[in-house]
């Protein structure tokens, strides 16, 4: 079974052979742990990582943190400030603060899009046994709009109903829209909408305020991922619960969230065996500061509780630094093992 094969029978719940588990790693270990220390982690774990995924340009550096600030302009005019790679910053200046500039404000130009060369690059992709994704960027709607006119500034403008807020969450869509449109085209497997939603508790907009504003946004955004019958795949960091059923409800097949800010025994009880969880593994509490034990039972935990010969769950981590090695060893260890639970 490829790749794949058997990532799509895991969505639809149609026996797959293995859990999938994606093993990602951030630029911020390079400077966290001795290069020797990252290559022999990942080349002993050849499943989940091997040599592949080793990047060359980063493993000749010296691990010592130098002095790093980094300011720049994103295409969308946001003024960002970054104090460590591969960490993404805070935003300096909102472009949009004052509501009165949205009237003149421009998006960036579009590609040109050509459906017949999409096509085939589709198929040809296909051929070979891959699966074919495109996505929208991480933040595509809602924090888009705190990126360019401020948090506080949007939930106040959503409540107030403000006109000059609303043309710019209609420009935005439209914006999304051109590319979902041209992807919907071209017969991927899946089409990804990536946005942080939740805080530590809770989520960053109220359930009446999502409803009302990003929800139907959203909704025409996948619209044409749904018609074309590529799995939607919709990931939220933080705590959803009170939105999950509203992104669900808004067409998503793959829901990419948190375990432990979320409770594994909540997503069971509202997900497991009907929806598929692409389960985003701790990277706070017991990845940090537990023992390698208690990082072995936590994947057992989730592999158990959440998955089922059927399917309907993938694993995600994502190494950054500060993790422990023995544990990061540990985690590898555990998904390499865990993800054939049911072979």
């Amino acid at each position: 079974m490829t790749y794949r094969e058997n990532y799509l029978k895991t969505v639809r719940f149609e026996h797959p052979d293995h859990i999938p588990v994606n093993f990602s790693i951030n630029e911020s270990i390079y400077y966290a742990y001795e290069a020797d220390d990252i290559a022999e982690l990942l080349e002993s774990h050849p499943i989940i990582a091997g040599k592949h995924v080793i990047r060359q340009d980063l493993l000749g550096r010296n691990r010592e943190q130098k002095p790093y600030r980094k300011r720049f302009f994103d295409e969308f005019g946001v003024e960002w400030e970054e104090i460590q790679p591969g960490i993404r910053g805070t935003v300096i200046r909102h472009p949009l603060e004052n509501f009165a500039k949205i009237r003149d404000y421009t998006f960036p130009a579009l590609p040109q899009f050509d459906v017949e060369s999409g096509k085939a690059a589709v198929q040809s992709a296909r051929e070979q046994g891959h699966l074919t994704c495109a996505g929208l960027p991480h933040g595509h709607t809602f924090l888009r709009l705190t990126d360019l006119c401020g948090y506080g500034n949007v939930l106040m403008g959503m409540a107030d109903e403000d006109e000059d807020l609303e043309l710019l969450m209609h420009r935005l869509e439209e914006y999304n829209c051109a590319f979902t449109d041209y992807w919907g085209k071209l017969g991927y497997d899946m089409i990804s909408y990536p946005e942080d939603l939740g805080m530590q508790v809770g989520p960053m907009i109220s359930p009446a305020l999502f409803q009302k504003y990003i929800k139907p946004m959203y909704q025409r955004m996948m619209k044409p991922a749904r018609d074309s019958g590529a799995i939607v795949h919709m990931h939220s960091d933080g705590d959803i619960r009170v939105l999950a059923d509203d992104l669900l409800d808004g067409g998503v097949d793959i829901l990419n969230l948190q375990d432990l800010v979320n409770g594994i025994d909540w997503i069971r009880e509202r997900y497991a065996g009907k929806t598929c969880i692409d389960l985003d593994i701790d990277r706070q509490k017991v990845t940090v500061f537990g023992t390698p034990a208690e990082v072995d039972a936590l994947i057992r935990e989730e592999v158990e509780k959440l998955s089922s010969p059927a399917g309907g769950l993938m694993l995600v981590y994502g190494w950054y630094a500060g993790t422990p090695l023995e544990n990061v060893r540990a985690l590898m260890d555990a998904l390499e093992k865990y993800m054939f639970y049911w072979a």
